[in-house]
């Protein structure tokens, strides 16, 4: 900006020339300069108060909407937030298919110090240990005294243990809010909840993470803040679930067995209704993993989908079944049983002399070892192996637990005419008990192939055709009256027609190489009911020993079909299946005249 100077040399010449005093003119200037600065400076404040003035509108108009909105919305009870925390504290509910809770959060506390804060270390400490008698007071004043500045006391206490610690009145003993998970039902489906445990953790805050079984398989959804409360509803009962689990420990017991697993399917859906694995643990208090023996000895061990074992007998029916399928028999066809069956130097015999000639029905009923192995040296090791493929016997179980995924059903490397043999009843391949309950499952429903859930299931999704209608009939026909003439007898349970088949298989040693000669795993894999069969029942018993007799007897039929039948006793009515009860008899009248 170029500024007037205040004596212009032109002016004040002209000035000095017609005798006039040149101050004048540099007055003048002046006063013509302070003006002009007044004017700028009045409008450049009139403009700042203009700003001010809409500001301040704009703020008030503010303020009062927001008034506007909160005088209309719905009172919420304030909750208290901590700046900076990253953790995601909250889990889903997880519920059985009837919406009862089987996994929940309960609100608690955690305690920690502050040792440089502290009044009176030693006193602080006694007092917590007289609150909890697992610590030690001198290790904790050590704690206090070592010149750290933040020590973890406790992570999880009760309303009541934070009360008695808050009346110490020590201002060093501070608490952290925390969520723990909470399984109200203590053991119960202990082996599909799995469990869950802190991850990362502040002073504030702590993360649910899970570590086994649902609990981990779902965790990101459990953790998932975009499903809000939806809780994770699984497709077992919890009455079944309970029934189930008291039925099975008992029979454990009275069978002086080691361990026990069942698995109750719905045969159609494949939705498992209950699941048991003994021994159990609470999922409340975890144990540890583990670092020693054998992984099947630990409670954490799910024998209903990590256990691999030879399930017998069991398998026979899957034999017969392909051979209906295939046109090489049907139920009445003679099967030559004439032992022993020789092949190299091993010896295939039967549990008994059934004789030279059984129909396929009869091989089934009477279980014979050397009738069965015939069938598949015709069926052959490549349609065999198609078939068991087909019914899941060649990959883990897609079930949604963890465990599922390690449960690699064990083969053999060489699938000879022999392993087809002895795989037909059998022996030469370890599988689930959920594996078998999925097989057993495709002859119950008609043919077609199941895959196992833990999760209800709103719509009936039909798997690809394994086997026909026809023979899946059949099939049914013979476990039948394996209750009713053979090996099963004691599965029979009045008001439901339960078909069946027995397994006892030899428990092969730890380290691979032969069998124990006195501990078997004991299975009975059952429907009902037979003639529309809607739930699939796969019992088993780890080293059972029945002591009622002379001499101890440890066959499945002895063992676990009974155990198998006061399971169904108890659970069949829980799932809404009527008892068809025969008519007696009409007791004698004698019809007279008058």
């Amino acid at each position: 900006m170029i500024r007037k100077p205040l004596r212009p040399l032109a002016s004040i010449l002209h000035a000095r020339s017609a005798g006039e005093n040149p101050d004048q003119i540099e007055r003048a200037n002046v006063r013509e300069r302070h003006e002009e600065m007044r004017n700028k400076g009045r409008a450049r404040a009139e403009g700042r108060l203009l700003i001010m003035g809409v500001l301040f509108a704009g703020a008030f108009l503010t303020v009062g909407a927001r008034m506007a909105v909160v005088s209309t919305s719905e009172a919420t009870e304030p909750r208290t937030s901590y700046a900076g925390s990253r953790i995601q504290a909250e889990r889903a509910d997880i519920v059985d298919r009837k919406g009862r809770i089987l996994a929940t959060n309960l609100e608690t506390h955690s305690i920690y110090a502050h040792p440089h804060e502290m009044i009176d270390p030693a006193v602080a400490a006694q007092r917590l240990a007289e609150i909890f008698p697992d610590l030690d007071a001198a290790k904790l004043e050590r704690r206090f005294t070592d010149g750290r500045k933040f020590y973890w006391v406790k992570k999880k206490i009760s309303p009541e243990q934070k009360q008695a610690v808050h009346d110490i009145g020590e201002p060093g003993l501070l608490f952290g809010r925390r969520e723990m998970r909470l399984y109200p039902n203590g053991r119960l489906a202990a082996h599909i909840l799995g469990g869950a445990s802190f991850g990362d953790e502040d002073v504030h805050d702590a993360e649910l993470i899970g570590v086994a079984g649902v609990e981990k398989y779902f965790d990101d959804a459990l953790r998932d803040p975009a499903n809000g409360d939806k809780a994770l509803t699984l497709s077992i009962d919890l009455t079944v679930q309970t029934a189930a689990e008291r039925v099975l420990w008992g029979g454990m017991k009275l069978m002086n067995a080691k361990g026990a697993s069942s698995v109750l399917m719905d045969a159609h859906t494949g939705e498992i209704v209950s699941m048991v694995s003994l021994p159990d643990f609470d999922p409340n208090n975890r144990p540890n993993p583990p670092v020693k023996g054998q992984a099947a000895d630990s409670p954490l061990f799910n024998r209903a989908v990590q256990g691999l074992y030879e399930l017998g007998s069991t398998f026979k029916i899957f034999t017969a079944a392909q051979s209906m399928e295939l046109g090489l028999a049907n139920p009445e066809t003679k099967i030559n049983t004439a032992g022993p069956l020789r092949w190299g130097k091993f010896k295939i015999r039967d549990f008994r002399n059934y004789g030279a000639q059984l129909t396929l029905t009869k091989v089934i009923v009477k279980s014979s070892n050397i009738g069965t192995a015939r069938m598949a040296q015709v069926i052959g090791a490549a349609r065999q192996q198609d078939f068991l493929k087909q019914l899941g016997f060649f990959e883990p179980t897609p079930v949604e637990l963890v465990e599922a995924g390690g449960a690699q059903p064990l083969l053999p490397k060489n699938w000879s005419e022999l392993s087809t043999m002895t795989i037909s009843y059998g022996h030469g391949m370890s599988a689930s008990p959920l594996h078998l309950a999925a097989g057993y499952a495709a002859i119950a429903n008609g043919g077609t192939k199941v895959v196992p859930t833990i999760l209800k299931q709103n719509n009936v999704v039909r798997g690809e055709r394994v086997m026909s209608l026809a023979s899946a009939e059949a099939s049914r026909l013979m476990l039948r009256k394996v209750v009713s003439e053979g090996t099963a007898s004691f599965g029979e349970v009045p008001g439901y027609a339960v078909g069946g088949k027995t397994g006892t298989a030899d428990k092969p040693l730890e380290n691979g190489r032969g069998y124990y000669e006195d501990k078997v795993i004991a299975t009975f894999a059952a429907m009902f009911p037979a003639h529309d069969p809607k739930y699939v029942l796969i019992l088993s018993l780890d080293e059972p020993v029945e002591t009622s007799g002379d001499e101890p007897r440890r066959t499945a039929g002895w063992t676990a079909v009974p155990v198998a039948a006061e399971m169904i006793t108890r659970v069949a009515p829980l799932l809404g299946l009527r008892p068809e009860v025969e008519p007696a008899p009409l007791a004698g009248i004698t019809l007279t005249s008058n």
